[in-house]
């Protein structure tokens, strides 16, 4: 079993691996955005990378987006919790995400997010199973 020095030496590792990638991933996420969009139609691969919900620190990574509408994604807070599904659809040239977690404390949490381009934020719902309310909720890209 690790001790709490291990599981903080753990958790600080993570997140500056997480900061490194982001670093790394940034300037692929710039040279995307300068490309001219069609009107009403943005490049899904927009959405990969790191969110970050700034109200809790909770941290979304949407990787693997598929032509199908499934993406590969994993949350944090701050340690991993399992994403039992994920989808990305479009909707009236809008791109929307369903994330459903379901693990420990998270028996059927779910994120129903639409990406903002003019913002370039992920806002939505987010439905807490365990208390049974919904919040508004919003995911800024990591920087």
């Amino acid at each position: 079993m690790i001790g709490q020095k291990g599981l903080i030496a753990v958790v600080f590792i993570l997140f500056v691996l997480l900061g490194f990638s982001v670093t790394l991933y940034a300037p692929t996420v710039a040279a995307a955005a300068d490309k001219p969009q069609p009107a009403g139609k943005i490049d899904e691969q927009l959405l990969t990378g790191h969110w970050v919900r700034p109200d809790g620190g909770y941290i979304l990574e949407l990787t693997e987006i598929k032509k199908d509408g499934n993406l590969k994604a994993a949350y944090f807070n701050p340690r991993p919790i399992n994403v039992a599904q994920a989808e990305l659809r479009r909707k009236d040239g809008t791109l929307t995400i369903f994330i459903e977690l379901r693990d420990v404390n998270y028996p059927g949490s779910k994120y129903n997010l639409q990406y903002d381009p003019k913002t370039d934020k992920l806002k939505g719902t987010y439905f807490q199973a365990v208390y049974g309310e919904t919040y508004d909720v919003e995911f800024v890209r990591a920087e």
